[in-house]
């Protein structure tokens, strides 16, 4: 079997695309914790549903996101790009819905374990996925 051979094998390139999107992941975590005022794994150990529906939702969110661009680009560099400019959309749309909630601060409901505002979040995040993800998949 030649070298092109076996990077070009379904097994080898279904486990690149997972290394390469469970690392895209782990740093879209790491962003979102920033994003956010509060401590995202420390409100989850302590019970924090809010938080974990929250969270939850933008997992599954940046996952959806590679899954359209995996489907769609041929080459990791495509699918890092795409993946990424998408996952920009969701932080942007985080933004959006805290700016277009005056009333009260999403963060802050979160933080509270207010599980209403929790999951319109998971939701919010869910649902722009698979806008996000059809606009990406061109």
């Amino acid at each position: 079997m030649s070298l092109l051979a076996f990077w070009s094998h379904p097994l080898v390139e279904s486990a690149g695309y997972f290394s390469v999107v469970i690392l895209c992941l782990i740093i879209a975590m790491v962003l979102f914790e920033v994003v956010t005022k509060y401590k995202n794994w420390v409100e989850i150990k302590n019970g924090n549903v809010a938080v974990a529906l929250a969270t939850g939702g933008k997992i599954f969110g940046v996952a959806n996101i590679f899954r359209f661009s995996i489907e769609k680009h041929s080459s990791f560099l495509e699918m890092i790009g795409w993946g990424t400019f998408g996952f920009a959309l969701l932080i942007i749309a985080y933004w959006l819905f805290e700016f277009l909630t005056p009333s009260f601060n999403v963060d802050k409901e979160i933080e509270q374990d207010n599980r209403s505002v929790g999951f319109i979040s998971f939701i919010l995040s869910v649902g722009l996925s698979f806008v996000i993800g059809a606009s990406i998949s061109n």
